[in-house]
């Protein structure tokens, strides 16, 4: 996949730890550069999985890409954290609150979209993190999708979604795409990023409550 957001270099769950890691800034703000980073990761480590995923990561990636393009623009300050970002597009008439219109591409609707996708993917990491080595990955992947994502997709996608799960290899072929060592060191990382993770989500979440953005059409 072209562009920075794609899928160049070999994944490693260490990156996405340490992307996390300097999310959240002193002051509690979620910061746009780490967690691009994060997902830049996210996004190589479906990619390691094959065409599995490719139903979110196309999506993630486009995202990852109009949200870099925030990033580096002329209001770049105004992005440099999720907050920022709330309050300058909020003030200025950026967001389309009620339905589709002139902003269909608002950093609070890309970033959204992602923060959906973010709730799958913690869920399906803690499942496999806290699985025994013989549990059914597709299972564990189908019950996170089906308490996240699965109510933002028509039925087709949920179909087909759970149908591609049915494919996905052992938990153990997971832990090693982590490139971080045994099954063991891969858990116990694991178990370090989840809660980085976790705290990310949940401020956005809390952050998207407040001001009435998490059902943005």
């Amino acid at each position: 996949m072209a562009g920075a957001a794609g899928a160049a270099g070999a994944f490693s769950l260490r990156e996405v730890l340490a992307a996390f890691q300097t999310c959240v800034s002193e002051r509690r703000e979620v910061l746009l550069g780490p967690y691009l980073s994060g997902w830049r990761g996210l996004i190589r480590f479906l990619h390691s999985l094959g065409t599995i995923f490719s139903f979110i990561t196309k999506d993630a990636v486009a995202k990852v890409q109009i949200m870099e393009g925030y990033s580096g623009g002329e209001q770049r300050e105004r992005y440099a954290s999720l907050q920022s970002m709330v309050e300058y597009e909020l003030a200025n008439g950026l967001v389309d609150v009620q339905k589709r219109g002139g902003h269909p591409e608002s950093g609070c609707r890309t970033v959204l979209r992602l923060h959906r996708a973010l709730r799958w993917l913690q869920l399906f990491l803690e499942g496999l993190r806290t699985a025994g080595e013989d549990a059914r990955t597709s299972t564990i992947c189908t019950d996170s999708y089906n308490a996240s994502l699965a109510a933002y997709h028509p039925w087709v996608i949920r179909k087909a979604a759970t149908v591609a799960f049915c494919t996905l290899p052992s938990r153990n072929a997971f832990l090693e795409v982590m490139n971080v060592g045994t099954a063991e060191e891969a858990v116990a990382m694991l178990g370090e990023a989840l809660p980085h993770i976790s705290d990310v989500y949940d401020i956005t979440q809390e952050l998207f409550a407040q001001h009435d953005l998490l059902n943005l059409p």
